[in-house]
C-alpha cells in the first residue's frame, strides 16, 4: 500500500481467486447491515445494495484496466530505460516517434517515451503486483498522490476505529450479557447498567478497549505479516458464524417464532445504510493482491461479476433472515449478539460464546495489518528523500497511527454510525472516486505512449467515457445527499 511493487506470491486459480476475493469483500461491515436494514426498511434496502453491488462492480473493473495499463507502462519504461543505458536510444528512435509527455506536469520526473513499435510482446499482462498508491504516482501528478493517500488515511483510521470498538463492544457484551438465558430473550441492556460489582457496562467496554490497545497497540511500531494459515484460519470461522447465524435465523421464522415486522421505506435511515453498504462491498484497494496472482485472467471479468453475484445473494440473505426473525428494536449493531443471549434462538451455550468473540478473533487478527498499513500510507505521504530519524520512524509515526483511532473508540462503540461515517466519505473516494480518476488517466498515458490504437485486453466492459463520468457524479450527488441528510437531522435534534 505504499507505492511500491512487490512480489506477485505463488499463482493460483481462478477459482481460488474467487474465494480470495468473496472473502476479501464479505467482512466486518456485513455484521452491521442487519440493523441498517431494519432502519431503512426492506424495499429501499434491497433496491439500494443492488445499486450499489453494481457500482461496486463497474468500479472494479476500472481498478483491473488501471492495474493492466500500470503493468505496460512499466514494462515500457524498463525498455526506455535499458535502450539509454544500452547507448541506443538515440539511433533507434526518430524525431517523429517522440512524444513529449507533459501534459501532466510529469516531464521532469518522468522519461519521453516513443510511440510503440509492432511486437508480439502483451504489454497488458497482469504479471506485476502494482499497488494502488503506485498506479496513482503512474497516473496523477503530485497534488493527486498526496489526495489519494489522505483519502485512503482517512479510511484506514475509520476501519481501526471500528475494529477498536467491535472488540471491546463484544467482549462486554460477552462478560456483562446474559448468556445463561435466565432472563428474557428480548432484553437490551444500558450501558449505563451494572456489569459486575460496581463497575457500569460502559466502564467494561472501556477497561477492555485499554487491554485491547495494550495488547495489539506495540504491533503498530513493528512489521507484521498475514500468515497463509491465519487467512485460511479466519475464513473457516467467517463462514461457520455466518453459515450458522442464517440456517438459526431461518429455523426460527420456519417455526414460526418470528418477531420482525421491517417497514418498506424510511428513507431517514438511508444516508447510513449508503455508508454500511459502500465500507461492506469495499475492495478495490485490495484488489490488486488479490487478481494478480490469478494464472489465467482472460475471463476476470466474468470471475468478478460472479463473485459479485454471490456476495449480494449472501448479503441479502443474511439481512433478510435477520430483520424478520427479530424486532426492530432489539438488533444490535454487530448482529452476532444477537444470538449471545436468546436462548430462544439457539440453545447451545457454547456455540452463544462462539457468536459472541467471533468479531474478537478474526478482527483482532485483523487490526496489527490495518495498523502497520496506514502507518507506512503516513511516511509514503510525507516522504521527501532520505531516511527518518530513529525517533520519527520508531515513534512518531506509530503514536500517530494508534492514539485517533483508540480515541474515538473510547468516546463511542455505536459500530453502524462509525461504519456508516467510513463507508459513505471516504469509502467514496476509494471505492468509486479513485477508481474512475485511475482508468480515465490510465487511458491518457497510453493514448500518449502507445498511440489511439491501443488495446488493453483487461479493458473494463464499462469502457466507454460515459461510465466514467457516471461514477464520479454518483459518487459527488451520494456525497451531497449524505452530507445534507446529517446536517438536517442534527438541525433537528
Amino acid at each position: 500500500m505504499a507505492g511500491g511493487i512487490t512480489d506477485t506470491g505463488e499463482l493460483y486459480s481462478p477459482s481460488v481467486g474467487l474465494v480470495y476475493m468473496f472473502n476479501l469483500i464479505v467482512g466486518t461491515g456485513a455484521l452491521t447491515m442487519p440493523k441498517a436494514f431494519a432502519t431503512a426498511g426492506w424495499v429501499v434496502s434491497l433496491v439500494l445494495i443492488s445499486v450499489l453491488a453494481f457500482m461496486s462492480y463497474i468500479t472494479t473493473t476500472f481498478v483491473i484496466e488501471a492495474m493492466a495499463a500500470a503493468n505496460a507502462q512499466l514494462r515500457w519504461k524498463r525498455r526506455e530505460n535499458q535502450k539509454v543505458e544500452d547507448g541506443d536510444s538515440s539511433s533507434e528512435i526518430s524525431d517523429d516517434e517522440v512524444l513529449v509527455r507533459d501534459r501532466y506536469d510529469r516531464s521532469e520526473t518522468r522519461p519521453i517515451l516513443s510511440v510503440q513499435r509492432v511486437s508480439n510482446i502483451d504489454h497488458f499482462d497482469i504479471v506485476e503486483r502494482v499497488e494502488m498508491g503506485q498506479m496513482a504516482s503512474l497516473f496523477f501528478n503530485k497534488v493527486g498522490v498526496n489526495l489519494f493517500y489522505i483519502c485512503l488515511i482517512v479510511y484506514l483510521y475509520g476501519d481501526l476505529a471500528i475494529y477498536a470498538a467491535a472488540v471491546p463492544m463484544s467482549l462486554m457484551e460477552v462478560a456483562c450479557g446474559n448468556l445463561s438465558c435466565s432472563a428474557g430473550s428480548s432484553l437490551k441492556y444500558n450501558d449505563t447498567e451494572v456489569c459486575w460489582g460496581h463497575v457500569k457496562r460502559q466502564d467494561a467496554y472501556r477497561i477492555f478497549l485499554a487491554v485491547f490497545t495494550l495488547l495489539l497497540g506495540p504491533f503498530t511500531f513493528f512489521n507484521v505479516q498475514k500468515t497463509k494459515y491465519l487467512q485460511i484460519g479466519t475464513s473457516l470461522m467467517r463462514w461457520i458464524a455466518f453459515t450458522t447465524m442464517i440456517i438459526l435465523a431461518l429455523i426460527r421464522i420456519g417455526k414460526g417464532k418470528a418477531e420482525g415486522h421491517p417497514p418498506a421505506a424510511v428513507l431517514l435511515g438511508v444516508p447510513n445504510l449508503f455508508g454500511v453498504c459502500v465500507y461492506s462491498f469495499m475492495c478495490q484497494h485490495s484488489l490488486p493482491s488479490v487478481v494478480t496472482p490469478i494464472s489465467d485472467k482472460r475471463r476476470v471479468s466474468a470471475l468478478v461479476l460472479l463473485d459479485y453475484t454471490l456476495i449480494l445473494s449472501f448479503y441479502s440473505l443474511l439481512s433478510f433472515t435477520a430483520i424478520f426473525c427479530f424486532d426492530n428494536g432489539v438488533l444490535k449493531d454487530m448482529y452476532t449478539l444477537n444470538f449471545t443471549d436468546n436462548c430462544d434462538v439457539i440453545g447451545v451455550a457454547f456455540l452463544r460464546y462462539f457468536l459472541g468473540l467471533f468479531p474478537v478473533f478474526t478482527i483482532s487478527t485483523n487490526f496489527p495489518i490495518i495498523a502497520v498499513t496506514l502507518r507506512n500510507n503516513w511516511k509514503t505521504l510525507f516522504h521527501r528523500g532520505g531516511t527518518y530519524p530513529w525517533v520519527v520512524d520508531r515513534v512518531v509515526f506509530p503514536l500517530i497511527t494508534l492514539v485517533p483511532p483508540i480515541i474515538v473508540a473510547f468516546c463511542t462503540h455505536d459500530l453502524e454510525t462509525l461504519v456508516g461515517i467510513t463507508g459513505a466519505y471516504a469509502g467514496t473516494g476509494i471505492q468509486y472516486i479513485i477508481p474512475a480518476c485511475l482508468v480515465y488517466f490510465g487511458r491518457k498515458d497510453l493514448g500518449l505512449t502507445y498511440g489511439d490504437a491501443v488495446n488493453n485486453k483487461h479493458r473494463s466492459p464499462f469502457h466507454h467515457v460515459f461510465w466514467v463520468w457516471f461514477v464520479l457524479i454518483w459518487a459527488g450527488s451520494c456525497l451531497m445527499f449524505v452530507t445534507a441528510n446529517i446536517v438536517l437531522t442534527e438541525t433537528k435534534h
